[in-house]
């Protein structure tokens, strides 16, 4: 038998039964407080804010996952990508994707910017642009990809080389791949965060977030913070996480399976001007992306060739396909940037990013893809 379990194998086997009683599930190790056997001696446990059963076999499980040291699990993705801005002082400088989710953005310009940490928003899946932005005081470079919502790609490998030579530290945000089909440490990252509430636990059931680190002294400093700040996520949802991490495999494989099929009916549809989806030939950096990924992810966006008037109609005109702020659940969601999650931008700088207003983004879940496609096609020609 190989040395190495093949990641669908892991993913299943990873969280292990439980010793005690053969439960083929672990407990749920529900307790804000563990008792001491005596003074000074404990069975590893104090207190779930430093450390607990449940998000201890979590954070093994992603660590395990993702190729790296060690893991830390917090209450949100936006509580992880907290924490790895932690690791900078008064005075740094951070590159990070343009196109990024907006929470990051809002943490950057209005909270950490009273640090005096300033950032600069860069085309990441441009290399001359990173190069370009670089200062003497730059300490991280922040890389989401693929990018919400306009799905670009950034050359990891390529990014790695330019943060080694500089000595910076490389932050990839993996959310949109997983796991399952990008593993950002094996090329050349420093870290690596995820919004685990997303594909990772894949059902809308949690808020959760998690950072891996590539070497030990980068762990230490997340797992400081983690402890320090205490926005850790409660064992019940640690639990929940894990048990929808045992389908990650195979629900990664329908969602891009799904992902693709859309993509093309979309490409080829005349009351559509653009699609965005890394696995389609026409994405402008989808040899970067076959090269990094297993697979293209159930994510894309799309452009109506029409008013907004429009968009709402075929919106509102969907029978499967809901609407919600979120992404990566086994159910199919769509979302209208412009008056959804990027409402409170200002219409021109919307423009100039490239969120029209005639931009949709679809979550591709993991129904009957006949059925998605007739739910598309009726819904258009309601337009």
């Amino acid at each position: 038998m190989k040395n190495e379990l093949s990641f669908d194998t892991k993913v299943v086997q990873l969280m292990g039964h439980c010793p005690t009683t053969g439960s083929i599930i672990p407990p749920i190790y529900q307790s804000a407080t563990f008792v001491l056997e005596e003074i000074g001696i404990s069975k590893g446990y104090d207190y779930t804010r430093s450390s607990n059963p449940s998000r201890e076999t979590l954070e093994f499980v992603l660590k395990d996952l993702e190729g790296g040291v060690a893991a830390a699990s917090f209450s949100s993705g936006m509580s992880a990508i907290d924490a790895v801005m932690k690791l900078l002082n008064t005075g740094d400088h951070i590159i990070c994707s343009k196109d990024v989710y907006g929470g990051v953005t809002r943490l950057m310009t209005d909270i950490i910017s009273r640090q005096g940490i300033d950032a600069s928003f860069v085309d990441t899946s441009n290399i001359v642009e990173i190069e370009e932005a670089l200062r003497q005081n730059t300490k991280m470079v922040y890389v989401e990809t693929p990018s919400n919502p306009l799905l670009k790609i950034t050359d990891i490998e390529k990014v790695s080389q330019i943060t080694k030579k500089n000595h910076i530290i490389l932050c990839v945000d993996s959310t949109i791949g997983s796991p399952a089909l990008i593993n950002p440490l094996k090329l050349g990252a420093d870290l690596v965060v995820h919004s685990v509430t997303k594909y990772i636990s894949g059902h809308s059931l949690i808020i959760g977030g998690a950072v891996i680190s590539k070497d030990q002294e980068l762990a230490d400093h997340i797992r400081f913070i983690q402890k320090s700040i205490g926005a850790v996520p409660s064992p019940f949802d640690c639990w929940l996480t894990l048990i929808g991490l045992k389908t990650l495999a195979i629900r990664m494989n329908k969602h891009s399976n799904n992902a693709l099929l859309i993509a093309k009916f979309l490409e080829g549809h005349h009351k559509i001007s653009k699609v965005n989806y890394p696995g389609l030939e026409s994405h402008f950096n989808h040899e970067v992306a076959l090269r990094q990924m297993k697979n293209f992810s159930g994510l894309m966006s799309f452009e109506i060739d029409g008013t907004l008037s429009d968009c709402k109609r075929f919106l509102n005109n969907l029978r499967i396909g809901v609407l919600a702020e979120s992404l990566g659940s086994v159910e199919t969601m769509f979302t209208h940037p412009a008056t959804m999650t990027h409402k409170d931008v200002p219409p021109k700088q919307r423009q100039r990013e490239g969120l029209t207003d005639s931009l949709i983004r679809l979550s591709v879940g993991i129904e009957n893809s006949d059925d998605l496609l007739e739910d598309i096609r009726s819904a258009l020609q309601a337009i």
